[in-house]
């Protein structure tokens, strides 16, 4: 189904367009045929005007539509009785509408609803008394097959461009880590400080939680998709887990930055190379943390397992190191990077109870 709306869509025949479409003429098709209107183009607007993309989107502006018609036919029709139509009439409904909208602090759209609906009830109104109560039950049906066309057919799912997003910020996560070894070089005419990358890793965080929102936002009122519903929620947990990995790896850079500036601190010490192998395991544990979550498999959770295993190793190999550190400083720092990554391999555990138990001394295959 999703190959085949791809192809239209290339074609301009997007999934909404037709929704909106058949929105819009089952709209007028139930005002004249069943409802026997004599403006059936309100539903057919109100129609066109509430399909979006989402449902929530949809209920949200069929909401704001609704409301803003009725309160535009209320106060037209209560000051129609005191004022004939013209230019001063026009200007005290639109400026008492707006004001009293503004005031109760609605949504821009209702506001500009209420505007509309009150000149137009107060010009047509007077001659015809259904005016203004057709209006209201037009929009009513518009609105609601709206709704019920986007809910009830190929609603938006979300939830892929989530695991899509989530795996991106997984992938750079481990290489920002590995890139982030670079720092221990002391040799370059050129030092690095990773702040370029730890700013890329950050954005990428952002954009992971705004597609969040917007699987979040698609599920909404949506009753196909409630089995998604689970597993969105589990992709939640896994992007603050990958939040909290970003907070550990900001930590390491500052860190490593701290650390190099140490005139004791030279890269061909034993600790030096056991802290590069610590971060690009602890990077390759982060990668198969994705995976894993993405792609649920028994070979995905037993390749993170091994390199869950495979970073507490070198961690471990790393700290055992530090005994020939007599600078103060750097034994700080290299605390404070350790630190970090184990709490970073931690939480590659945290949704996947049975690797907590595992014993960080067993032995590689």
């Amino acid at each position: 189904m999703n190959r085949y709306i791809d192809i239209l869509g290339r074609w301009g025949l997007t999934l909404q367009i037709v929704k909106t479409a058949l929105a819009a003429s089952l709209s007028w098709w139930v005002a004249t045929g069943l409802l026997h209107s004599q403006y059936p183009y309100f539903a057919a607007v109100a129609a066109i005007i509430t399909v979006q993309v989402t449902v929530a989107d949809s209920v949200d502006k069929a909401t704001q539509r609704i409301v803003g018609i009725i309160g535009g036919v209320l106060l037209s029709m209560l000051l129609g009785h005191w004022f004939q139509v013209g230019a001063v009439s026009i200007f005290l409904v639109i400026f008492i509408g707006m004001a009293i909208a503004k005031a109760l602090k609605m949504n821009p759209q209702i506001i500009s609803q209420v505007a509309i609906s009150s000149l137009l009830v107060l010009a047509f109104g007077q001659t015809n008394q259904a005016y203004a109560f057709e209006r209201i039950i037009e929009t009513v049906l518009g609105s609601g097959m709206a709704v019920l066309i986007n809910a009830l057919i190929v609603p938006q799912n979300a939830v892929p461009d989530v695991e899509k997003s989530i795996l991106r910020f997984t992938e750079l996560s481990a290489t920002t880590l590995t890139t982030l070894t670079a720092l221990l070089d002391t040799t370059g005419p050129r030092w690095k400080t990773g702040r370029s990358e730890v700013d890329a890793l950050i954005k990428e965080a952002e954009d992971c939680r705004k597609t969040l929102k917007l699987g979040e936002q698609s599920l909404k009122y949506n009753p196909l998709l409630t089995h998604q519903r689970v597993r969105l929620s589990h992709l939640t947990e896994t992007i603050v887990q990958l939040e909290r990995i970003t907070i550990q790896i900001r930590g390491i850079r500052r860190s490593l930055v701290d650390l190099r500036a140490d005139q004791v601190f030279r890269r061909d010490q034993p600790y030096a190379q056991q802290l590069h192998l610590a971060l690009e395991a602890t990077a390759r544990c982060i990668a198969a943390y994705g995976q894993a979550r993405m792609q649920l498999s028994p070979e995905n959770e037993k390749h993170l397992a091994e390199a869950i295993l495979k970073a507490q190793k070198e961690q471990d190999l790393c700290l055992h190191t530090l005994s020939s550190i007599t600078s103060l400083f750097t034994l700080r720092d290299m605390g404070s990077i350790l630190t970090d990554l184990g709490r970073i391999v931690l939480e590659t555990q945290q949704q996947n109870p049975e690797l907590l138990q595992a014993d960080p001394h067993s032995p590689i295959t």
